[in-house]
Order: structure tokens, then C-alpha cells, then sequence
């Protein structure tokens, strides 16, 4: 009892008389996508939500995933612990990825089964479908060929998760649901100098060359890539939204429909940032696939999912909340 009340204070949420309500376990709660997911959750009266701490449970030891649902008995559980960054961190550590990926997925799903959970929301990566995959993508396409090879570990990771609801379904029955997200952007993202996906690196140069008044600025690639971008309120409004779904297990994209090179993407950034320098492109550097845009035909005839966020007021939110953070990272640059 002590726990529940525990993880229910990090967050709000209401323990006492809550027989009524629909308890929800969300992994990676604390995270750039789980935090987003958790506020949304608050809006609803209906739901008692559980997110702790990564130091409270390791999701990669069996003992520690059977403990985590001993000790929250959800009916509902939203799994987004993962493994995550963007070249350079897939470059460097793909075995961890897959591991760490493959492994907290197939366990947290095995418990949920097991404890006899009412759905599970397990989220998917653009990074599973092949490098050569016709755009839009469509959800038929996933097993069409090998993931882009900078992310194929991670990728191919998550899509094992995929096969394991469908499985689990046709055997047993398991309601579960499998969302394949575009790339995610926004406040609280990670801006770290390496590991970061495209949007918070860019908007973390050129921020950081205009309060050191650099003259240009250094980006990988050569800028022609191509990438659906979803701003993270709209992915977790999505994701919220779809507890409620009636469809079972196959995977659902969830996009927003705009696409941008890398290079235009640098520019707008650049504008907004107020860097009024040069740009420069390392080609030693990989480019990743070369387009991604999805088809999110489900989506909307599925979960009624359209954005509320386009990219324009995306990147001014997210370009305001790393400047209220950038004189505490800039100490540790």
C-alpha cells in the first residue's frame, strides 16, 4: 500500500477511494513522451495513474518487472520505457539498444498477461520499417525488408514486440494495442549533445551559437533527408485516446502529415533561434534514411486522430522551453 501511495504522490494523483477507477501503470512516466502521456492522463477522472521512478524498478531484471506488478496490480498499462537517441547513439551503442529494448518489452508484456490486464499499449518506431520503404509508409510495408542499418538494432527490437502481441492475441486472447510513432518533438525532450534526436540538436546549436556569438555552425549530413515530425502533446493525446480503442494488436502509424528536409528544418530553426550565420554540413557523418513519412489513414479511422499542434507552433514552444533550461546546460557543455 505504502508504494502505491508513494508512486501516486510523484504525480498527483488521487489513492484514497479509488475502487471505481481504472488503474494505470505507465513505464517511462518520467520521460520526454511518458511525462506528456502522464499529464494527460490527470485530465481524466476515470483513471488512478502509477509512474515510477526508473531507480524504483529495473525493467530489464525479470524479479524486478514481477515485483512492479505485484506491487500495482493495473488494469491498464501504457509501456514506454525505452532505450532511445538518435545516429551517434545508435552508431555507438546498438547492441544496448536492442537488448535493453527487446528484453523490458517481452517481460512487461509477459506480466501483463500473466496478471491478467485488461490492455496494453505498447509503442512502435518509425525506425522498424525498411530503409526502402515506399512513401507513405503503410503499416503492410513493416516486413517488406531490413530497418535503415544506423537504427536497424532498435528498430528490429520494437517490431519483435509486435509479433509478441500478435501471438499473445491469437493465443491467449490479450487485448493489446501497437502504435508506430513518427519522430516525437518538444519541451522536456532530450538535448543532451549526443544522444539527442534531430529537432532538440539543432535547437541546442543554434541556440548555443547565438549566445556564444558563433558565425556558423556545424550539422551532420548533407541536409536532404526528409522526416514527418509530431509534436509530443499530440502524441500522447493519441495515446490517452486510445485506451478507449476497440481494434486489437495490429499496428496503427500516428503522424501528423507534414514532412521537411533536414536542411529546411535547419533553416526555420536557425530563424526562430536568431542565428543569422552560416551553415555547414559534414558529410563524413551519415545522413540516416533518406525519407519518412508515414500513412496514417488508420489513425484517423481508428482513434479520430488528428493534430491540434502544427510544426511552425511546435517549434516555437519547444524553442521557448529550452531557453528557459539553456543557462543550466550551457555549465555543462
Amino acid at each position: 500500500m505504502n508504494v502505491l501511495k508513494n508512486i501516486c504522490s510523484l504525480h498527483g494523483s488521487y489513492y484514497d477511494n479509488f475502487s471505481m477507477q481504472k488503474k494505470v501503470l505507465v513505464t517511462g512516466g518520467h520521460g520526454f513522451l511518458g511525462s506528456h502521456v502522464v499529464q494527460q492522463l490527470h485530465n481524466f477522472s476515470q483513471y488512478v495513474v502509477f509512474a515510477p521512478e526508473h531507480a524504483l524498478y529495473d525493467l530489464c531484471e525479470q524479479s524486478e518487472v514481477r515485483r512492479l506488478f505485484a506491487d500495482v496490480q493495473p488494469d491498464i498499462v501504457i509501456h514506454l520505457a525505452a532505450r532511445v537517441g538518435g545516429i551517434g547513439e545508435n552508431r555507438q551503442y546498438p547492441g544496448q539498444l536492442f537488448y535493453d529494448n527487446a528484453l523490458m518489452g517481452i517481460m512487461m508484456m509477459e506480466c501483463a498477461r500473466k496478471n491478467h490486464v485488461e490492455k496494453y499499449i505498447n509503442i512502435g518506431t518509425v525506425c522498424s520499417y525498411p530503409s526502402q520503404t515506399p512513401v507513405p509508409f503503410s503499416e503492410d510495408a513493416l516486413w517488406d525488408g531490413y530497418p535503415e542499418k544506423t537504427n536497424a538494432p532498435y528498430g528490429i527490437a520494437k517490431k519483435m514486440l509486435l509479433t509478441q502481441a500478435q501471438a499473445y492475441r491469437e493465443e491467449y486472447g490479450f487485448h493489446s494495442l501497437y502504435l508506430i510513432l513518427t519522430n516525437l518533438y518538444g519541451p522536456k525532450d532530450n538535448t543532451d549533445v549526443y544522444s539527442s534526436h534531430v529537432i532538440p540538436a539543432l535547437i541546442r546549436k543554434f541556440c548555443t551559437a547565438v549566445q556564444k556569438e558563433e558565425r556558423n555552425v556545424v550539422l551532420w549530413g548533407d541536409g536532404t533527408p526528409t522526416r514527418e515530425l509530431l509534436y509530443v502533446g499530440d502524441a500522447a493525446r493519441v495515446i490517452v485516446d486510445s485506451i478507449e480503442c476497440t481494434v486489437d494488436t495490429f499496428p496503427i502509424n500516428i503522424g501528423s502529415g507534414e514532412e521537411v528536409s533536414i536542411a529546411e528544418l535547419a533553416g526555420i530553426i536557425a530563424e526562430k533561434a536568431g542565428y543569422h550565420g552560416t551553415i555547414s554540413w559534414d558529410t563524413s557523418y551519415p545522413n540516416g534514411q533518406m525519407k519518412r513519412k508515414i500513412d496514417s489513414t488508420k489513425a484517423r479511422k481508428y482513434l479520430n486522430s488528428v493534430p491540434e499542434v502544427s510544426l511552425q507552433e511546435g517549434l516555437d514552444k519547444t524553442i521557448a522551453w529550452y531557453k528557459t533550461i539553456q543557462e543550466d546546460l550551457s555549465v555543462l557543455v
